[in-house]
């Protein structure tokens, strides 16, 4: 409508793209922010925004200048391959018996989100919607929300999961298409040998192994009992598996135990490995699970420090859910008035020697689960549970990370809704009460969210 304003109200254009810096300007503490010029027809909107896909942007936020008919966007927006926020704002926060024809004008951008919305719901589009004073505070905090919601989603979307060995035979609710995952989340999967992890653990210089186990002296308990042998095949494998990621282009992976333990080339499995990569942000699952792997590297694009853990057993006398896993988990999310311990701990599973594993009790305080679902057809869940995770006392005969889990919807409410959903065994988990960021995350990536 732009030709129109332009001759009634001369300067529109350039004010309005004023208003739209100004919003940008109000942004800059939660998004790096790329202000493309006014666009005053189909044929800017659309070069608007193939722009910011080869910019490689996160997403787009869409604000209504003027009144713009919705028509000139929608095939636009059947094609919009970034998330998309609709900003319900205008440039005063307030009508007051001053305005008159030209404030009307200026300030109309609502009756355009209407029908702009309607075109993105028509076109099927996923989005956003933030109403608000584009100068409060609330307006950049959910803005802010959305923006990493859209960074994760297109994280999500470059992601590559490397796969070492196979996944565990008959566990259903890790099994997907390949296809269908790459189409509709975007994550690929690489499998790799495992002789090239063997080759390259091999081939490492012992200074190398020998510095990495030099900070986690620093950083770790370290227990006496470990041998020499033990402390260097452990960090040739944390080393190993990431340089074969970085290889790989990977920034997710997965393991399955016996895949490592048939192939007779390693000694032990690597789960202090596992959780030390998992601090360094790379997305980890057990077992060869791919859309769990794929879900905790979300976790860490989305809120920081995702943790891989599963449901081991329900105590209902505290009304929680005992979390642990083999003994991967990242100890970034352990409790900070105890040592992360470095273990000697007898393992049978894989028939393999002893592991040396990481344990710590997760930090006390809130807490939010979070399980991807393979539905069929393309289709994703995200099952979502907050909680709190209780300060209880120690379970000394349980060697790897572990905590207790009361969900808001107490064990019954939470695991009956769990399970009716689909919710799989695998499971990420934040600290902080991260619920509305994931059903943000959902919007942007166009998966189904349930809470419970």
């Amino acid at each position: 409508m732009q030709p129109l304003y332009d001759d009634m109200l001369p300067g529109i254009t350039e004010r309005q793209y004023a208003y739209a810096r100004e919003i940008a300007a109000a942004l800059s503490g939660v998004a790096e922010v790329s202000v493309a010029p006014p666009a005053r027809g189909r044929e800017d909107a659309e070069a608007a925004v193939r722009g910011f896909e080869n910019d490689g942007l996160d997403g787009v936020l869409v604000v209504m200048l003027t009144y713009g008919p919705s028509l000139r966007v929608t095939r636009l927006f059947s094609e919009m391959r970034l998330p998309v926020c609709l900003a319900n704002v205008q440039p005063d926060p307030e009508v007051t018996p001053e305005w008159d024809m030209a404030d009307m004008t200026y300030n109309q951008g609502i009756h355009g989100a209407q029908d702009t919305a309607n075109a993105m719901v028509r076109a099927g589009l996923p989005f956003e919607v933030v109403t608000e004073d584009f100068r409060a505070a609330a307006f950049a905090g959910r803005v802010g929300r959305w923006a990493r919601a859209a960074r994760a989603a297109a994280a999500l979307k470059r992601l590559k999961v490397g796969v070492f060995g196979y996944p565990m035979n008959g566990m259903g609710d890790a099994r997907f298409d390949e296809s269908e995952l790459i189409r509709a989340l975007g994550p690929e999967v690489v499998h790799i040998a495992q002789g090239e992890l063997a080759r390259t653990m091999a081939d490492l210089p012992a200074a190398e192994v020998e510095e990495l186990l030099d900070g986690e002296r620093e950083r770790f308990e370290v227990d006496e009992r470990l041998s020499a042998e033990e402390l260097d095949d452990h960090a040739r494998f944390q080393l190993g598996i990431e340089r074969v990621l970085e290889r790989h282009g990977c920034a997710a992976y997965s393991t399955h135990f016996d895949a490592l333990g048939e192939d007779g080339r390693f000694a032990r499995l690597p789960m202090a490995a596992a959780s030390s990569l998992m601090a360094r942000g790379y997305g980890f699952a057990g077992e060869g699970d791919v859309p769990a792997a794929s879900i905790v590297y979300a976790g860490h694009r989305l809120i920081g420090d995702g943790h891989f853990t599963e449901m081991y057993a329900m105590d209902f006398p505290t009304d929680s859910i005992l979390m642990s896993h083999m003994g991967e988990g990242n100890w970034k999310v352990a409790r900070d008035d105890e040592p992360v311990r470095l273990i000697k701990r007898p393992l049978a599973i894989g028939g393999l020697d002893d592991p040396p594993t990481l344990l710590f009790r997760i930090a006390p305080g809130p807490a939010t689960l979070a399980s991807l679902v393979t539905l069929g057809g393309g289709r994703f869940r995200l099952v979502v549970a907050e909680g709190e995770v209780l300060d209880g006392p120690r379970l000394p005969a349980l060697e790897m990370p572990y905590g207790r889990f009361r969900p808001d919807s107490g064990v019954r409410g939470c695991m009956d809704g769990w399970l009716r959903a689909g919710g799989t065994h695998h499971i990420v988990m934040n600290l902080g009460r991260r619920a509305e960021d994931w059903k943000v995350f959902c919007a942007a990536a166009g998966i189904e969210y349930r809470p419970v």
